[in-house]
């Protein structure tokens, strides 16, 4: 089958663990293990978050403003897909030796009107308290909002609308190659007429490998996270773990906006508009989600929703 796979940015640089490149070769060679069981009998197309690797961007960036005018964020998107994508291909190329492995970086293109743009949700960088939160607000004039027990920086985070080296990318897949693209969601970008121009946002991962999955004609869309499976009230007493669902059922629910909302909207995009399957779960579990035995599994012909 013919896999695309999405990696959370928060699995390559956990909560509240140092940015060092150390540990994002650490978290990387383990994901990459894991990758690499179903690479081995199947075509893959990875993608991956940037979240926490651009905020560390900005931050350096950030830390010689009086010496350099920051880079905006579509040259940091574009770095933090050189840096991961390199990572990634030397890990993977460690456990696939027989395998071509290849990471293209990855303009998207997005409309400079869409209303996300007006109400930043993608969260970057690391963690901060409350009251750290407060502080770099007013210092900085960034927006911050809670994310989970913590506080992050917000940036906008327009939809993706169209991939602009997807047939580069086809073409590879198609002759074999296992390809990281769209990573970080891509680049973005606006395209007038003929000319492309680089946009300050970052655009969600999973949308962009919901995107991406369609384009390439995926069998299954898996978009690997920090949890087992999605739950309803995530958290609370009362949670409960989907096993599977239909996707206009999952629609109905409510999911935060910043973490679980854009997993649900992607993988239901691709089930709706494709009939095919995607799935949500936990990196370790990727070949029993493969399997359909792990994770939620998100399909139009579940009938409404299943509980474990």
């Amino acid at each position: 089958m013919r896999l695309a796979i999405a990696l959370g940015g928060n699995a390559l640089l956990r909560r509240s663990e140092p940015m060092t490149a150390e540990n994002q070769r650490a978290n990387i060679a383990l994901a990459c293990k894991a990758i690499a069981r179903v690479g081995k009998k199947h075509d893959v197309i990875l993608s991956h978050g940037n979240g926490p690797q651009v905020g560390l961007l900005a931050l350096q960036a950030e830390a010689y403003s009086e010496k350099v005018t920051p880079y905006p964020f579509d040259i940091l998107g574009a770095e933090s897909q050189g840096m991961i994508g390199y990572m990634f291909v030397q890990a993977l190329r460690n456990e696939m030796p027989n395998r071509e492995i290849v990471a293209v970086i990855t303009q998207v293109a997005v409309n400079k009107n869409d209303p996300a743009i007006n109400d930043p949700s993608k969260f970057i960088g690391p963690v901060y308290t409350k009251d750290e939160a407060e502080q770099i607000s007013r210092q900085k004039g960034w927006i911050i909002k809670p994310d989970g027990h913590y506080y992050r920086r917000v940036v906008p985070s327009p939809r993706p609308e169209s991939i602009v080296e997807i047939a580069s990318i086809r073409t590879l897949v198609n002759n074999g190659a296992v390809v990281v693209a769209g990573g970080g969601g891509g680049v973005p970008v606006i395209i007038n007429g003929d000319r492309e121009q680089g946009f300050e946002a970052v655009i969600d991962k999973d949308l962009c490998c919901s995107l991406l999955a369609r384009e390439l004609n995926a069998d299954i869309l898996i978009l690997a996270t920090d949890v087992k499976c999605v739950f309803v009230n995530f958290g609370m007493p009362d949670a409960k773990a989907i096993k599977a669902a239909n996707p206009k059922a999952l629609y109905e629910l409510k999911f935060a906006a910043g973490s679980m909302a854009p997993k649900i909207q992607a993988t239901c995009e691709f089930a709706l508009i494709t009939g095919k399957k995607a799935i949500i779960g936990a990196l370790d579990d990727i070949e029993h989600m493969v399997e359909g035995t792990a994770g939620t599994t998100i399909s139009n012909e579940i009938k409404g929703i299943i509980y474990y």
